[in-house]
């Protein structure tokens, strides 16, 4: 299972593509950032379990909360602007 180590890597790749994504001006870009985090929350889970960083997975569960509210809240802003 050594190649689980591995994951760690692209998790954090697209953390930061999140990160840099979600801080756009463009609409498009930041709706992308936002499943782009949820995307490295899987993977960071994945790893977490694999490596046994239970504090790493509740963070993780805890982020993807916080990362579907902004996925909602900005798709209410978005319905809100086009009124």
């Amino acid at each position: 299972m050594e190649y689980l180590d591995w994951v760690q890597w692209p998790a954090m790749v697209i953390t930061i593509l999140a990160a840099w994504l979600v801080g756009s001006q463009q609409e498009r870009r930041r709706k992308a950032g936002f499943w782009f985090f949820l995307l490295s929350n899987v993977l960071w889970i994945i790893w977490g379990a694999y490596d046994d960083a239970w504090a790493l997975i509740i963070l993780q569960l805890g982020l993807a909360v916080m990362n579907v509210r902004g996925t909602i809240k900005n798709a209410q802003a978005q319905s809100a602007a086009s009124r």
